[in-house]
């Protein structure tokens, strides 16, 4: 059997062991149980009885096989009698095995590729984009090497002069020189690293060639799976490199866990439950099964976004490399963070939060990741913290608060990258009220959408005098100042908007809707 019996254990074959599997199928126990002929359901949110739904509904749809948890040692043979009636193969996953390594090997077999079968350029690729994204963070020179000291990816570096011998000579042969690892044995470097997260500094030694260095861990559990190592270059390092390489170490190890095939498929495993989570289409079991979270502890969304013109700005910037710099900066805060890109924003699941976690902490984060990203990738990104919820079965309604503040600050003037919803509570429901006027025309005051049909025939500016009068409370003065014309040009217009529409000023009924409705696009 493919997936071996170190994973799974064969409980009942009603048909035989030559049956055909032509899919493989998640199945969250909150919905209706439901699969296709010939898949292999892995039944992820439900133990022992629990699974009878699926196992029935398995049978009933011509499923090849279902794989459960078992709850205890006496339920093997129930659901197993169970399994024989539907007429349907079971599995039972073992209790030290993970689901993502069932849906991984699984997936493999059924696209012929055998589990020890090398990364390919889309890991690499990663890695390397990864490397350059710590190299920014930290102003210096980084590689990235496995458990062996053999280089996996190295950050681009334009000035060769930066770069000492030991980096030359590692990049070249794809291994660190014998001669140098052995002073780092010596040293002790190599021993810190294997008992310790925390990141270690290597004084300079021109003697040998070698410029000072800052290196850290990669850990899987209690295994270490590689290091990072970034050299200072002719700029020293960055005050917070040491900050920057202990969340790099824990983004970098899901890369180098899936690059050794033990969980493949895990990081596209791990989004396809968060993004489930985050739309409200999947409950939080699943995902919490599967990543060992207490679903039941708070947990928060922070969202981030940029506008397009950003990226045409700098069109060396891609989705990865942000997404990076937000995983890099938020893992190094809280362990258990989990980032996805839904386009255009990016979006951090925080759960396992502490009881007393506090918006201004979140709030904190989102800064630290908001500066980052001007600092580092000259990009002004803006962030938003969504609601701290009691727990994953509530992270949709914490993810719309992100998306609701981040709405609103794409269309307001707001003096902060990072807001909560009371930092911005008018902005953002000024905004939902513009987007209520945007869509359902028939609550528009047709006279307002005459004047801005007037002004786009003419290029007059009545509708924006109109605004910016309302804006400033009725000051002409002041209005006039702003639009750079005379108080008494600003007097004429708002008279000529009054005869043109029939609109009367000295109503606030009139006043209030004007404010709204000139504030929406001219196009719409």
């Amino acid at each position: 059997m493919a997936l071996g019996d170190s994973l799974v254990e064969l409980q009942a074959a009603p048909a035989g062991l030559d049956v055909e599997i032509r899919g493989v199928a998640l199945l969250d126990p909150e919905d209706p149980p439901a699969t296709q002929p010939g898949e292999l359901v892995l039944v992820i949110g439900a133990r022992g009885r629990a699974a009878y739904p699926a196992l029935r509904a398995a049978g009933r749809d011509g499923a090849a096989g279902v794989v459960v948890r078992l709850d205890g040692p006496g339920q093997a043979a129930a659901l197993s009698e169970t399994a024989a009636e539907a007429g349907v193969a079971l599995l039972s996953l073992r209790g030290e095995a993970r689901w993502e390594q069932v849906n991984a090997l699984a997936r493999a077999a059924l696209d012929d590729a055998p589990p020890g079968h090398p990364a390919g350029e889309a890991d690499e690729g990663d890695l390397f984009s990864l490397a350059q994204t710590i190299a920014i963070l930290t102003s210096g020179i980084v590689s990235i090497e496995d458990a062996a000291n053999r280089v996996l990816a190295y950050s681009r570096s334009t000035d060769s002069d930066e770069i000492d011998d030991l980096r030359r000579r590692s990049i070249l042969g794809w291994q660190g020189p014998e001669a140098y690892l052995a002073k780092l044995r010596e040293w002790g470097v190599f021993q810190h690293l294997h008992s310790s997260d925390e990141v270690i500094s290597i004084d300079s030694h021109p003697e040998l060639g070698i410029r000072r260095r800052l290196a850290v861990a990669i850990r899987s559990g209690d295994r270490q799976l590689g290091t990072i190592w970034v050299q200072e270059g002719s700029t020293p390092l960055s005050e917070r490199s040491g900050q920057a390489l202990l969340g790099a170490a824990r983004v970098a190890a899901l890369h180098l866990v899936r690059r050794r095939r033990e969980l493949s498929e895990d990081l596209t495993f791990t989004r396809t439950l968060l993004a489930g989570l985050l739309e409200g289409n999947t409950g939080p079991q699943p995902l919490a099964t599967h990543l060992g979270f207490d679903a039941t502890r708070p947990a928060a969304v922070l969202g981030f976004s940029y506008g397009t013109a950003e990226v045409v700005a700098a069109p060396e910037l891609t989705h990865t490399e942000v997404t990076n710099l937000v995983s890099v900066h938020i893992a190094a805060r809280h362990r258990s963070a989990l980032v996805t890109q839904v386009d255009p924003r990016i979006y951090v699941l925080l759960p396992q939060l502490p009881r007393s976690i506090d918006i201004d902490t979140l709030r904190g984060w989102g800064k630290e990741i908001t500066d980052a990203a001007r600092r580092h990738l000259g990009l002004p990104l803006r962030g938003s913290v969504g609601c701290v919820v009691s727990g994953l079965g509530d992270v949709p309604e914490s993810r719309r608060e992100a998306d609701r503040i981040l709405d609103a600050m794409l269309g307001a003037d707001v003096p902060t990258a990072v807001a909560a919803l009371p930092d911005i509570q008018a902005e953002v429901l000024v905004s939902e009220v513009l987007t209520l006027l945007s869509v359902h025309t028939e609550i528009r005051d047709p006279r307002l959408t005459a004047l801005v049909a007037h002004d786009s025939r003419h290029q007059g500016r009545l509708a924006e005098t109109l605004l910016t009068y309302l804006n400033s409370l009725g000051d002409v003065r002041a209005a006039a100042a702003q639009l750079h014309v005379h108080p008494n040009t600003l007097r004429y217009r708002l008279r000529r908007a009054e005869e043109l529409t029939g609109l009367d000023l000295s109503r606030p009924d009139q006043r209030l809707l004007a404010m709204l409705q000139l504030r929406l696009p001219p196009a719409t």
